[in-house]
């Protein structure tokens, strides 16, 4: 029974893993612990209508919610984190997590300002075997449809720290990116939501549609 049991679990994570490979939709992580998982809510659809109309994809428009424990994540190439405050992943969640990113799955987790502790002691849940490794200026994700041969841009200015991407990698693939000090998020907001200037929001849209590129490419 229990063989029987493996094995229906691992076809259903082949199903899952293949799903990942053909959908073409965002999914916005949910999160315990009290965080503001819900904060930047016009972020996305501005981005995805900045990627479809500047880099040739073909993105669902429709941003799904979806719980960190769920089992819905494996409907989604392509999920991002965000907010100001605590994260708390149960250990059946970070199990749950883990999976979706081995699985071929991608989370882009931008603080904005505020949750960097939080992220950084939950992620090791996640992976107790690996670091956040920083990204230098050379890595491909910067050199996309836009170049930033500088890395990752700052797009608003709270602690006069640099910007940093950091990510994880398995067996060479890079799963997750964690941008921390640049506030991406916040730049592909409404106009009137922080009245950036034009130049700002189009070069927080341009890093992002390049992190879109490389995932939806590799």
């Amino acid at each position: 029974m229990q063989m029987r049991q493996l094995s229906l679990h691992l076809l259903v994570l082949l199903f899952l893993a293949t799903a990942i490979g053909h959908s073409q939709q965002i999914g916005i992580l949910k999160y315990g612990g009290g965080g503001d998982w819900y904060s930047n809510p016009t972020a996305l659809p501005n981005l995805i209508s900045f990627c479809n109309s500047n880099i040739n994809t073909d993105i669902d428009p429709k941003i799904e919610t979806v719980k960190v424990g769920s089992v819905n994540i494996f409907q989604f190439p392509f999920l991002h984190m965000t907010g100001h405050g605590n994260v708390f992943f149960s250990t059946e969640e970070a199990k749950n997590l883990r999976t979706y990113l081995l699985s071929g799955g991608f989370l882009h987790v931008d603080d904005s300002y505020g949750m960097d502790p939080y992220f950084r002691r939950e992620i090791k849940k996640v992976f107790p075997d690996k670091e956040l490794e920083e990204l230098g200026a050379d890595h491909p994700i910067f050199d996309q449809t836009f170049q930033f041969v500088d890395g990752l841009p700052k797009i608003h200015e709270h602690d006069a720290k640099r910007p940093q991407a950091f990510g994880i990698f398995h067996e060479g693939r890079l799963l997750l990116l964690y941008t921390y000090e640049s506030d991406l998020g916040d730049g592909w907001e409404d106009p009137a939501v922080h009245n950036d200037p034009e130049e700002v929001r189009t070069k927080a849209l341009q890093m992002g549609a390049n992190i879109i590129e490389y995932v939806f490419s590799s």
